[in-house]
């Protein structure tokens, strides 16, 4: 990962230019390892996200909201009482490191001026933040406490003396000189993007590798001016602001790396995203690909869960085909009673079977009897398991078609883990499970608030709007609140997905254009279990003729008149 000392600089920088004497009007700690600071500066609200989650510590200013807790942590409360009302004073980074400090001005308990510092380390997994009290040096507190069990050379703990992470005797980005590229080129060209990363602070292996490029196939003192060059380039970017914040995304739109400057190893191979500013960089990383990571892991278990629900259902349907297929067989009882019954004067008591002749087609029957009943029994109780399966066939083929209706229901639940990036979704997805009864709620968590429904959202060449719904609480909100009847409702024919609305504007189905109705179908291919196929057929229909069964469940829906089209996923 590429959030260097260089990233952070220019970071520190833009943020002291930001935020500097903003006011910190509200503190929110959403979970175990991530505030939200409020921050009111130079005439703007703005949120500033600080991180020490060993897989994605960082510092950026976000527009997102973030769902908090219903009793904020000790910590959280903690900084809320020492910094809350608090302006800052200066954001800066400590050297070239990945450590950035804001200093605030505040008031104490009787009155008098007090000055903090809260501290953000970003070191993986020991990343930190620490509040101390300038005046003392003294840590107030930590997020994550280390004790003496845990760091032998290093604690933080309330009470002690912050000191700064051990130095590794590396030479600052800002004080390398030409002599010290000299000096790292000429021990060797064997293992250069190495050498540079252990002797310099701040750099990156991604920045490494560039200066080790530069100083292929020429002389030491050449590589060494060269290399240096680059340096002062960086440094000179940096001061001005003029640098590219970019993400690095694979084939699959996976970000890989970020940097502010060109990262030639990337160059060619990844598909390059620029932004404005770092934060929007490093957001978009970690949103991206932590974020997919965090999403993947709960998708599993929501998965497991689900396919666990299936397997039952596929093995009750399973076996309620067999019974009614047995029970459809029972018309040979049917004949057994009618047969007995017309000859019950010819049969003897006590006898094992007998042999009589079907009045329907002439061939002889063998009958088996009970040797307990007489021939009168033996016949109302063929007559009785008749009426037992026939009745069987009707109460079983309503037991299956509300099984098959569990399994389409399901089936297209497992589509929306499947098609799902971010952890909210799949949020929304188990509060779904929850309320349908197939996952109990977790016990101490107070129940799902119910959030406004954000699908995704497309427009045509033409300038319609088309929405898809994210799961089928959301596909019942797109198709029976917010589209008018004369809105067209698209559907991948017989596969689970969203729901999809186009809409129209008041125009006619048929004052469409081509391009309208295929980019809508298009969409609905996308966001459904054949986005990996070719040519998906797509149901269309006005929303009109569209309904909901009484006691389906969520996204289930029965329609009439409908057109197909066949057409091939969206990609974008």
């Amino acid at each position: 990962m590429a959030f260097d000392g260089i990233v952070m600089k220019a970071l520190a920088r833009g943020l002291n230019e930001t935020l500097a004497n903003g006011k910190i009007e509200k503190i929110y700690q959403p979970d175990s390892d991530r505030l939200i600071l409020h921050i009111h500066a130079k005439g703007e609200r703005r949120k500033l996200c600080i991180s020490c989650s060993s897989s994605a510590a960082a510092v950026y200013l976000t527009e997102n909201n973030f769902e908090n807790p219903a009793a904020p942590p000790t910590f959280c409360m903690l900084l809320r009482k020492h910094l809350g009302g608090s302006r800052i004073t200066a954001i800066r980074q400590v050297q070239s490191e990945r450590i950035l400090e804001i200093d605030v001005r505040t008031v104490d308990e009787i009155g008098m001026d007090a000055h903090k510092r809260l501290v953000i380390e970003i070191m993986g997994k020991h990343s930190n933040i620490v509040l101390i009290d300038c005046t003392t040096e003294k840590i107030v507190d930590s997020i994550k406490r280390v004790s003496i069990d845990v760091n032998r050379v290093r604690q933080l703990l309330p009470g002690k003396l912050y000191e700064y992470p051990p130095s590794q005797g590396k030479t600052d980005f800002d004080d390398l000189t030409q002599a010290d590229c000299h000096t790292i080129v000429a021990v060797g060209r064997a293992n250069l993007a190495k050498l540079f990363l252990s002797s310099v602070m701040g750099i990156s292996p991604a920045v490494a590798e560039n200066l080790a490029q530069l100083c292929e196939n020429k002389s030491d003192d050449e590589a060494a001016r060269d290399a240096f060059a680059l340096v002062c380039a960086m440094r000179e970017a940096i001061a001005a602001g003029s640098y590219e914040p970019a993400v690095y995304l694979s084939k699959d739109n996976v970000p890989v790396d970020f940097h502010i400057f060109p990262l030639h190893a990337y160059e060619g191979y990844y598909k390059k995203l620029t932004f404005p500013s770092v934060s929007e960089m490093t957001e978009y990383y970690f949103l991206h690909k932590v974020g997919a990571g965090i999403a993947k892991q709960k998708s599993t278990d929501l998965e497991k869960t689900v396919r666990t629900a299936l397997q039952k259902l596929y093995l009750k349907k399973q076996r309620l085909c067999e019974d009614i297929a047995t029970a459809e067989n029972s018309e040979e009882l049917r004949l057994f009673g009618e047969l007995l019954t017309a000859n019950i004067h010819n049969i003897k008591p006590g006898a094992r079977e007998v042999t009589l002749t079907n009045y329907y087609d002439g061939q002889e029957v063998k009958i088996p009897l009970d040797i307990r009943h007489t021939p009168a029994k033996n016949a109302q109780t063929y007559f009785k398991k008749y009426g037992k399966a026939h009745t069987a066939v009707k109460e079983k083929t309503l037991r299956l078609e509300e099984a098959e209706q569990e399994i389409a229901y399901l089936e297209s639940v497992t589509s929306f883990i499947e098609n799902a990036t971010a952890t909210e979704e799949l949020e929304e997805i188990r509060a779904e499970l929850i309320d349908s009864g197939y996952l109990r709620r977790r016990k101490n968590t107070p129940p799902t608030k119910i959030k406004k429904p954000t699908p995704y959202e497309y427009s045509t060449s033409s300038g319609l709007r088309i929405l898809a719904g994210r799961n089928n609480k959301e596909n019942d909100f797109l198709t029976f609140k917010s589209a008018s009847s004369r809105d067209i409702w698209f559907h991948t024919k017989d596969i689970p997905g969203s729901h999809v609305i186009l809409f129209t504007e008041g125009k006619a189905l048929d004052d469409l254009s081509e391009d309208d109705i295929f980019t809508a179908a298009a969409v609905a291919a996308k966001h459904s279990k054949g986005k990996n196929s070719e040519n998906v057929a797509v149901d269309y229909v006005p929303v009109k003729y569209v309904k909901k069964p009484n006691g389906a469940k969520p996204g289930m829906v029965i329609f009439t008149n409908n057109r197909t089209v066949w057409v091939n996923p969206r990609t974008d």
